[in-house]
């Protein structure tokens, strides 16, 4: 399925306990159909080696709204081939 929201998309959420909360796209998951919004939905980690790490966690695609779409990545230019005419 293709979805609207894209990495580097502005989104803001919806529902849950970060409702209000605008930040960028960080991944989609499309399999899923859930996305990591920078900021929002905090999960810390335990490891021995680096102690507590602090990342984002993924949220259902359902519950953020569209703010403002990635910018797209340039087109290649392609050059036409002259026509002969005779």
């Amino acid at each position: 399925m293709k979805l609207k929201i894209r990495k580097g998309s502005k989104v803001e959420i919806i529902t849950g306990a970060d409702k209000g909360h605008k930040g960028t796209v960080l991944a989609v998951n499309v399999d899923t159909m859930r996305v990591r919004v920078e900021g929002a939905r905090i999960q810390t980690r335990h490891s021995k080696q680096n102690g507590l790490t602090k990342s984002e966690g993924f949220i259902a695609y359902s519950n953020v709204k569209l703010i403002e779409e990635a910018a797209a990545a340039p087109k290649k230019k392609t050059a036409k081939k002259a026509s002969k005419t005779a």
